[in-house]
């Protein structure tokens, strides 16, 4: 292998496997700066913190890829955990709780979904109006109070079988439900395409409307999950928890590759961004870093991520179209060919 041949095989698999290598070097750099960054307990806590922004993630993944977008998350994720935490206090049963957080997920997706498709309203609106009304409506249940003394609830979000955490098995569960969507469901194969350009799918015989209803239902059972394991973790139902989940979760994905211009995106990909942020607010809590400088440098990450996902889209563009232009000159060629014939 040549120089020249080195230097392309070395170019694209570092596009192929950038989000990788980022993650591998923050996970050095992050083990040089603390030594108990690299501790079992260490390792563990960060996963447990990931989970539920991770299970969220995976949700907006899916949605963003069929050029979408949920800004209820953090809403619904509240919603769904308080009723959840009434449900258990009225019944004691954890799998009514645990299914009633799941229904209001469902039920607020479903929501948002027949606002997208039947009535045409952009996701980015008919999201936005979700998120006020969910919050208003959890804060109404509660009459703005936090509900305690919820018991055994607790259990799903705190502890563990063996050594793993519950909230890190739900995340598991919900990676190995993803990838299994994109790469291997012809439901899979229909976000992109719808992503990629909503015409060619429906030329194809794609159903638009119902692709994105799938995913906004999808949506909200991880969102359901994660309502549930929220408020079992912090022992409380809180009618204000989940601020900003949705943006976490957003970063998550674009970090991990996921194109806002829909299309494009993986479920590795979106699990290795949600580590890369899971690494860098634990990083600075170990180093001592205020609290206000993370929101800063949370803020800023964001902004990199979108930047560099706009720099990529415009890549990809011009790459399409310098082959198309390729093609139109190689006909070009042949015709002028044929006609000296």
């Amino acid at each position: 292998m040549n120089s020249k041949e080195l230097n392309k095989w070395w170019s694209k698999a570092s596009s192929k496997y950038s989000i990788y290598i980022v993650l591998v070097a923050m996970f050095v750099v992050c083990s040089v700066i603390s030594p108990v960054f690299l501790s079992t307990k260490n390792i563990t806590n960060i996963s447990r913190q990931i989970s539920i922004t991770t299970i969220i993630a995976f949700g907006e993944t899916l949605l963003i890829i069929c050029g979408l977008i949920d800004l209820s998350a953090g809403s619904v994720l509240a919603l769904s955990g308080v009723l959840s935490v009434a449900a258990y206090k009225m019944t004691g049963s954890m799998q009514i709780a645990v299914l009633v957080g799941i229904t209001v997920g469902v039920f607020c997706n479903a929501i948002n979904g027949m606002l997208v498709t039947k009535f045409k309203t952009p996701p980015f609106i008919a999201t936005l109006a979700m998120q006020t009304a969910a919050r208003g409506a959890a804060l109404l249940y509660t009459n703005g109070q936090n509900i305690y003394q919820i018991g055994e609830y607790k259990a799903l979000g705190q502890n563990s079988i063996g050594i793993i955490p519950i909230p890190v098995i739900f995340m598991i569960g919900t990676t190995m439900i993803t990838w299994y969507i994109l790469n291997h469901t012809k439901f899979g194969r229909h976000l992109y395409a719808v992503g990629g350009s909503e015409e060619a799918a429906r030329a194809s015989g794609v159903n638009n409307n119902r692709t994105k209803m799938t995913a906004y239902l999808i949506n909200g059972l991880f969102v359901g999950i994660a309502g549930v394991l929220f408020m079992s973790r912090v022992n409380a139902g809180l009618p204000n928890g989940g601020i900003g989940a949705e943006f976490e979760a957003m970063t998550s994905a674009i970090i991990g590759g996921t194109s806002f211009s829909g299309g494009i995106g993986t479920a590795m990909g979106t699990l290795a961004g949600a580590f890369i942020m899971g690494f860098v607010n634990n990083i600075m809590n170990l180093v001592g870093v205020q609290s206000y400088m993370q929101q800063i440098v949370k803020g800023i990450i964001i902004a990199l991520a979108v930047v560099y996902d706009i720099r990529s889209k415009n890549k990809r563009d011009k790459k399409k179209q310098g082959n198309i232009n390729d093609k139109l000159t190689d006909a070009d060629g042949k015709n002028k060919a044929l006609a000296a014939r």
